[in-house]
């Protein structure tokens, strides 16, 4: 079983417009409303590959009675959410059909309070027993001690389960400090992690800071890698145009399946590059088209960096 930990979940509502102009009234052409936040949208990537998933994180209120209602139907996922007297955020993404762009609105989520804390501190070191792995992802909501992630990765590394931190801004510096198995960043996230705007300079600053392997996102340029194997580049054919939300949390899932099917790293980046494009031809978060995933995992060569 994968555990994905998201503690700021989210029901995710994707509006779409013919075209977003700013201080104008619009008229929706659909609406789409999906249970969200990073490691959850992981996690649904992850049973749609087969494998066995446990959410935990917290969910409350009627956004999160939404949220549990949409995991309910998901075969392969078991919702460990543990319940929180405040609301479960929101998430807006507005695409823009005629730009293709999409702007996003994430609200801050509830006030987590210590006994919430605690209750979920139990609920993840039981179900660290039955783990293969974990994904530790995405943003704190308030409450949740800064360095929650830290004592997260310790928490796993002393039972031997291998952990990938995807986060930023100080949550992450704490977490490469705990040292971590993987983290995931995006170029700027690394940048403000490492102070270098050089992303191969970064991953190697990152994992001197603690990281044992570093898988930064480039956007529509693909994947770089720092592993202690050896450094690699994966860059995608052509740019896939669509709605780019949700496509790092599906690299995520490619790193985690690709880990538990003991793949060579070559092999678990073309999966999670195929998967993150895959991703933004989708409608929304959480989802991938199939048919792209396979086309390029068939045509995704890696270089070394």
């Amino acid at each position: 079983m994968i555990l994905t930990v998201t503690l700021n979940t989210a029901l995710d509502i994707t509006y779409r417009v013919a075209s977003l102009r700013p201080h104008a009234s619009h008229r929706v052409s659909e609406v789409i409303e999906r249970p969200g936040g990073k490691g959850v949208n992981v996690a649904r990537v992850l049973a749609a590959l087969g494998h066995e998933v446990t959410v935990t994180g917290f969910a409350g209120g009627g956004t999160g009675r939404a949220v549990r209602d949409g995991l309910a139907g998901t075969g392969g996922l078991t919702d460990a959410l543990v319940p929180v007297a405040g609301a479960t955020r929101r998430t807006i993404a507005v695409v823009d059909e005629h730009s293709g762009d999409t702007t996003q609105l994430n609200e801050p989520g509830p006030q987590i309070a210590p006994a919430e804390w605690a209750a979920f501190l139990d609920r993840y070191a039981g179900l660290l027993s039955g783990a293969s792995a974990v994904a530790l992802c995405g943003s704190l909501p308030p409450g949740v001690p800064v360095g929650a992630y830290a004592g997260l990765i310790r928490t796993a590394r002393s039972v031997g389960v291998p952990v990938l931190l995807d986060t930023s801004g100080e949550p992450l510096r704490r977490g490469v400090a705990a040292r971590p198995d993987i983290i995931k960043p995006n170029a700027d996230e690394l940048a403000e992690l490492t102070g270098s705007h050089d992303p191969l300079r970064a991953t190697e600053a990152a994992r001197r800071r603690g990281a044992h392997t570093v898988i930064t996102s480039l956007g529509p340029n693909g994947l770089l890698a720092s592993t202690p194997e050896g450094r690699w580049r994966v860059i995608p054919p052509a740019r896939e145009h669509g709605n780019p939300t949700g496509a790092g949390d599906s690299a995520v899932a490619g790193l985690l399946s690709g880990l538990l099917d003991r793949l060579p790293w070559p092999d678990r980046l073309t999966r999670a590059v195929a998967l993150s494009a895959a991703t933004v031809r989708s409608p929304t978060a959480g989802d991938f088209d199939r048919g792209v995933y396979e086309r390029l995992l068939a045509r995704l060569s890696v270089t070394a960096a």
